[in-house]
């Protein structure tokens, strides 16, 4: 079956599923494999569970004239978002970069969306299946699109670049992140930049440029720029910090126009580079400064990513969904601004840093020392050699394990700061 075949069908059939414990009526099921699963397997489950028709990969599969064979099911799926999309022509918005994509992408999305009806990822689906799967939820009452795209190794973010098809892009920055799969920090501005190096051959796109990162100003060559970052540098958008104890707290303008104040409920000063660059790409689509000035306000972060949680005993900065060396000291940063009478930092081990993992624990570690807080707990193995003026545990479970014995905080201000793999995201109903 050809994609513009496929696609028929997929106009009866909008709904996307490629898990059988959730299959809508009408919907299509594409069997993906992975390293532990095959959903060909479950093909036949999934028709019997309300779907409409199954595309498979395995010949082996039968029993059912609504089974459609093709030759790769991801393939298949990155296909028909592709077409799809370009049969919508709706405008497209690709976020990326190593820190901030997410919170960038939702502060996009809540601009646009004080005007405009806005189609955005949802969650962090911005891999190679969720990207597919995200423009497959586009639909002509959409009137933008902002789609966030991820990668840990080359080449990903060129494939996805050309699946999304995006009319504008925006790299949020570049930083140490997924070394291993990338293998220096300078792979890592190439791959994110393969953004760039997209748009350029494509006639009118555009990016929204940090014009306060150096990695970044030297990759636009031969691109038009809307620009954001501090005022006095003739940005487009330009902003001051004004506060961030705890919140986030602002001001920008437009080139040449007025001042707007904005108190957000995200903690961290680094957010103000992530609330510009939402402004900026607002202002392009006709968003006024007050309207975005609004929606900033409004917004209170989600998913462990620079939430204030006050519980019981004490505050606590929970950036717990993901780490890295440049994450990471952008966190401890901030952290040694905020003011308060008895501090703690919880820190989880980085991910993906290959050989230099060693060094860059070791970093964070002295950084760390440097905080103002009277009580460092460091989790994992990567951070052992480095535990000196510190406590050291070997897992989250060996945290609430102390915390249940009654050696976690009280009346403190606390920073919990890990990969997600370390699992800190549980420490939050502990504390």
């Amino acid at each position: 079956m050809s994609i513009s075949e496929l696609y028929q069908l997929f106009l009866s059939h909008p709904t996307i599923t490629t898990d059988t414990r959730d299959c809508p009526p009408s919907s299509l099921f594409f069997a993906l494999r992975g390293a532990s699963f095959d959903g060909n397997r479950f093909a036949l489950q999934a028709l019997e569970s309300g779907c409409a028709y199954a595309v498979v990969d395995d010949p082996a599969v039968t029993g059912s004239d609504r089974l459609i064979h093709v030759n790769d099911v991801l393939q298949t799926l990155q296909e028909l978002a592709h077409y799809h999309r370009s049969r919508l022509k709706t405008p497209i918005v690709q976020i990326t970069g190593t820190n901030g994509k997410t919170t960038t992408k939702e502060l996009t999305a809540a601009v646009l969306q004080s005007r405009l009806h806005v189609l955005f990822t949802q969650g962090n689906f911005n891999n190679h299946i969720g990207v597919p799967k995200t423009l497959l939820r586009l639909t002509p009452s959409h009137q933008v699109a902002v789609v966030e795209t991820g990668a840990n190794h080359p080449g990903e973010i060129a494939m996805l670049s050309r699946i999304v098809d995006a009319d504008c892009g925006l790299i949020t920055n570049v930083g140490r992140a997924h070394l291993e799969g990338f293998g220096s920090f300078e792979g890592v501005v190439r791959t994110k930049g393969e953004l760039y190096d997209y748009l350029r051959q494509k006639p009118g796109a555009f990016v929204f440029l940090d014009a306060d990162n150096p990695h970044l100003t030297p990759l636009v060559q031969g691109l038009k720029t809307i620009t954001y970052g501090v005022a006095g540098k003739g940005c487009d958008v330009e902003g001051e910090l004004l506060d961030c104890t705890p919140f986030l707290h602002f001001r920008f303008r437009l080139a040449g126009g007025q001042w707007h104040e904005v108190e957000t409920h995200i903690v961290g000063a680094y957010n103000l580079t992530n609330a510009l660059a939402a402004i900026a790409v607002g202002s392009h689509f006709g968003v006024s400064p007050v309207e975005a000035s609004q929606a900033i306000a409004s917004y209170v972060p989600g998913n462990n990513r620079s939430e204030l949680m006050v519980t019981e005993k004490n505050r606590l900065v929970v950036d717990a969904y993901n780490a890295n060396p440049t994450s990471m000291q952008a966190a401890l940063d901030n952290f040694r601004l905020m003011q308060a009478p008895h501090k703690m930092a919880i820190l989880g081990e980085m991910r993906e840093l290959g050989t230099v993992s060693a060094e860059e624990h070791g970093k964070v570690a002295a950084m760390a020392q440097t905080t103002g807080c009277e009580r460092i707990w460091l989790v994992g193995r990567e951070f052992r050699p480095f535990a000196g003026g510190a406590r050291w545990f070997p897992d989250v479970e060996a945290v609430k394990a102390a915390i249940q014995a009654g050696e976690g905080p009280t009346d403190s201000l606390v920073l919990i700061k890990g990969s997600n793999g370390t699992k800190l995201f549980q420490l939050p109903a502990l504390l």
